[in-house]
C-alpha cells in the first residue's frame, strides 16, 4: 500500500480536465476489461487448451473477485485515503494484466484474472468517490458525473472493438498487455493532479468479504464441475457443501459485525430487495449471452475477431437507446413499467436464441435477439439503479448502489456457471449422436486427429457447439422470467417516491 501520513494536495492545481481524464481512464480500463477479453476467448481457448466449460473461469475469476471485494474497496478508500487506495488498485490491476499476458498455463491466466478483479474492486469505487472530492458541488461535479457515466456505458463497446483489433492484428495476449501502459500513465499522473481525501475512522469487514467471495466461488465451481463430472461427483457435492457453509458463515458475520460490508438491513425494504433479485437475474443472463454468442459467431459462423466485435455493436446501441428512454420517461411513468417491459424483451430475445443452430446466420439468428435483449437491458439499468437508492439515507446511498453493482458481477458469474452446466450436458449428449456420423463419413486424417484430441472437426463439431449453446439459453430465458415475476409481484414503488428517485439520479447514474 502506498504510504502517506496525511491528506496532501496535488502539486498542480487548476487542471480539473486532466484530473477527470485520469479518473475516467481508470473506469474505462476496468469496464473495458470485461468485454475486451470476451472477444479473445476462442483464441485463448486454443492457445492454452481450455475446455469450453473451463473457459468460463476466464470471465468468472475476474467478476467474482471484482464483485466480492467491491464494497471492501470502497470502504478502504474512506478509511485509508481515496487517492492512495486508487493508486494501489491501479498498480495491482496493471501488474495482474502483465502477468496474464505472459501466462503459459490455464491456471496462470486464471490467477492473473483474479488479481485483476481485486485491483478493479479497489480502484473502481474509489474512482467514483474521487469525483466528489475533486470537483465542487454544482454544475462542475454534474458534468464530471456525466463523463464518468458515459465512459462506463461506452467502455463495453470500446472493449469489443479493441479486443477484436488487438487479437486479429497482434495476439490475444495484447488484450491484457494494453492495460500496462495505461495503468502506468494513470499512476504517474494521479499524485500531480488529484488531491488526497481526508481519512475517516472505520473498520474493515475482512471476514465478510472473504466468506462471501469464497462462498460464491465454491458455488460457481460446483456448477462447472457438475457440467463435466456430473451431479454425483464427490468434488461437485463437496463444492456445493462448502458454498452452503461459507455463505451461512457470511450471513452470521454480517449480522454481528459493527460495520458490515453488506448491511443486511438493505434487504429489509421490499423494493430494494426486489431490485437486487432483478439485477442478479438479468446479469446472470447477460454474461451468459455474451460468452456463448462470442463462441458462436467466431467458432460456428467463422467471424474474425474484428468482425465479432463489430457484430456486437448493435446490442450496445440498443442498451444506450433503452437507457435514454428510461431516463427520460421514468419521472412520468415510474420504474415498474420499465422493469416489466425490459424483462419481457430480455426474455423474448433469450427465448429466440434457443433456436440457434448451424443453419442460423447472423441476421436471422443473432441480430434480432440481441437487439431485443439490449433494449430490455437498457430499460432496466437506470431504473434499477435509481430504485435501489430510493428511500435510502444520503450516507447509505453509496452502500445501496455499491451492493447493486456487486450483485451484478456476482450474478453474472453464477448465471454463466449455470448456463455452462446445461451447455456441458447438452454438448455431451449431442456429441454421442455426432460421433457415429463422423466415423461413417470423416476422412482418415480427420479420424487420426480426433483420436489425439477427442475434438470433433467441422461440421460435426459445429453441430455439437451450436446445440449446446442453444440449449444453454433455456435457463437464461428462465432467469429473465424470474426477473419479470419479481418486478410484477415484489416492486411497489409509489408515485410519491419519484422525487426521491430524481434527487439521487446524479451520483447513482455514475
Amino acid at each position: 500500500m502506498i504510504q502517506e501520513d496525511k491528506p496532501t494536495a496535488a502539486r498542480r492545481e487548476g487542471r480539473p480536465g486532466i484530473a477527470l481524464t485520469v479518473i475516467a481512464a481508470c473506469q474505462l480500463m476496468v469496464v473495458l476489461d470485461a468485454t475486451i477479453v470476451n472477444i479473445a476467448l476462442p483464441h485463448i481457448q486454443d492457445a492454452l487448451e481450455f475446455s469450453t466449460t473451463d473457459l468460463t473461469w476466464v470471465v468468472s475469476a475476474y467478476t467474482l473477485t471484482f464483485g466480492g471485494l467491491l464494497l471492501l474497496g470502497g470502504r478502504a478508500g474512506d478509511i485509508l485515503g481515496r487517492r492512495r487506495v486508487f493508486m494501489t488498485g491501479i498498480l495491482l490491476f496493471t501488474f495482474a494484466s502483465l502477468l496474464g499476458g505472459f501466462a503459459q498455463e490455464p491456471w496462470q491466466l486464471l490467477a492473473a484474472r483474479a488479481l485483476q478483479g481485486m485491483g478493479g474492486a479497489i480502484a473502481s469505487p474509489t474512482a467514483l468517490a474521487l469525483v466528489t472530492t475533486t470537483f465542487p458541488e454544482g454544475p462542475e461535479r454534474n458534468r464530471a458525473f456525466g463523463v464518468f457515466a458515459a465512459v462506463s456505458a461506452g467502455g463495453g463497446a470500446i472493449g469489443l472493438l479493441a479486443g477484436g483489433m488487438l487479437t486479429e492484428w497482434l495476439d490475444w495476449r495484447w488484450v491484457l498487455f494494453v492495460n500496462v501502459p495505461i495503468g502506468v500513465l494513470i499512476v504517474s499522473l494521479t499524485p500531480l493532479y488529484i488531491n488526497e481525501s481526508e481519512r475517516h475512522p472505520g473498520r474493515f469487514d475482512i471476514a465478510g468479504a472473504l466468506t462471501s467471495t469464497a462462498g460464491m466461488a465454491s458455488l460457481v465451481y460446483g456448477f462447472i464441475r457438475a457440467s463435466e463430472d456430473g451431479w454425483r461427483d464427490s468434488g461437485t457435492i463437496g463444492s456445493f457443501g462448502a458454498a452452503v457453509v461459507l455463505l451461512m458463515a457470511f450471513a452470521l458475520v454480517e449480522a454481528r459485525a459493527k460495520e458490515p460490508i453488506t448491511p443486511l438491513r438493505m434487504f429489509a425494504e421490499r423494493n430494494r430487495s426486489g431490485t437486487y433479485v432483478i439485477m442478479l437475474s438479468l446479469a446472470a443472463a447477460m454474461f451468459g449471452m455474451f460468452f456463448y454468442i462470442v463462441l458462436f459467431v467466431q467458432n460456428v459462423l467463422g467471424y474474425s475477431p474484428i468482425s465479432a466485435g463489430v457484430a456486437f455493436l448493435p446490442v450496445t446501441a440498443a442498451i444506450v437507446i433503452g437507457a435514454g428512454l428510461s431516463q427520460r420517461f421514468l419521472p412520468v411513468l415510474g420504474p415498474k413499467p420499465f422493469m416489466l417491459t425490459g424483462a419481457t424483451l430480455v426474455g423474448t430475445g433469450l427465448g429466440w436464441l434457443t433456436f440457434i443452430g448451424t443453419g442460423s446466420s447472423y441476421v436471422s439468428g443473432v441480430l434480432g435477439p440481441m437487439l431485443l435483449f439490449g433494449l430490455g437491458m437498457g430499460l432496466n439499468f437506470v431504473t434499477l439503479t435509481l430504485t435501489a437508492v430510493s428511500g435510502v439515507a444520503q450516507h447509505e446511498a453509496g452502500a445501496a448502489s455499491g451492493l447493486l453493482n456487486a450483485t451484478q458481477q456476482v450474478g453474472g458469474s453464477l448465471g454463466l456457471s449455470i448456463l455452462t452446466t446445461v451447455f456441458g450436458t447438452a454438448s455431451r449428449n449431442e456429441a454421442e449422436k455426432q460421433v457415429p456420423k463422423f466415423l461413417a463419413s470423416g476422412t482418415a486424417e480427420q479420424k487420426a486427429q480426433f483420436a489425439k484430441t477427442h475434438q470433433l472437426p467441422a461440421p460435426w463439431g459445429h453441430e455439437v457447439l451450436a446445440h449446446g449453446i442453444g440449449t444453454a439459453f433455456l435457463p437464461a430465458a428462465g432467469m429473465a422470467l424470474l426477473a419479470l415475476v419479481t418486478a410484477a409481484v415484489v416492486i411497489r414503488v409509489r408515485k410519491s417516491d419519484l422525487e426521491a428517485l430524481s434527487g439521487t439520479a446524479g451520483p447513482a447514474a455514475g
